[in-house]
């Protein structure tokens, strides 16, 4: 069903974690959309036109890893945006295809969302929400 949100697909194999960033992400306002590995998020992406970012996990069990799969929708899909994380390894953004963050676990939920905005380019859509900060601050 399309909400006419921007789309976010979240690839996290924990589902406790995976639950957290969806929640978060439609928090945020964004629809959220969840993978439990690189294959069933390339199945989403192979079926869905409209996501806009992957928010992936780095280590994954499966046919590949979070890094591999931020190259592979990078070379497939190069419009869609690419947010990663991992609490085991730490991996430099250059390794990531350009453009892409990431983030070590635990990560803060502001730190995510204000990233999720600046990959987009859509400023302030939180703002409601509470997860960006106004100029002074005040929140």
């Amino acid at each position: 069903m399309l909400s006419g949100k921007t789309v976010i697909l979240v690839v996290e194999d924990h589902s406790i974690i995976r639950m957290c960033a969806v929640e978060l992400i439609k928090e945020a306002g964004f629809e959220a959309l969840e993978a439990r590995c690189a294959d069933e998020a390339i199945s989403i992406l192979e079926s869905r036109m409209d996501v806009k970012l992957v928010f992936t996990d780095v280590e994954m069990p499966g046919t590949m890893d979070g890094l591999k799969l931020a190259h592979y929708i990078r070379n497939r899909w190069p419009p869609i945006k690419i947010l990663a994380a991992s609490g085991r390894t730490i991996i430099h953004e250059n390794q990531f295809p350009e453009g892409a963050r990431f983030f070590a676990k635990p990560y803060e939920d502001r730190s995510i969302v204000a990233a999720i905005i600046d990959l987009l380019g859509v400023p302030n859509i939180c703002a409601a929400s509470g997860f960006v900060e106004d100029e002074e601050g005040a929140g």
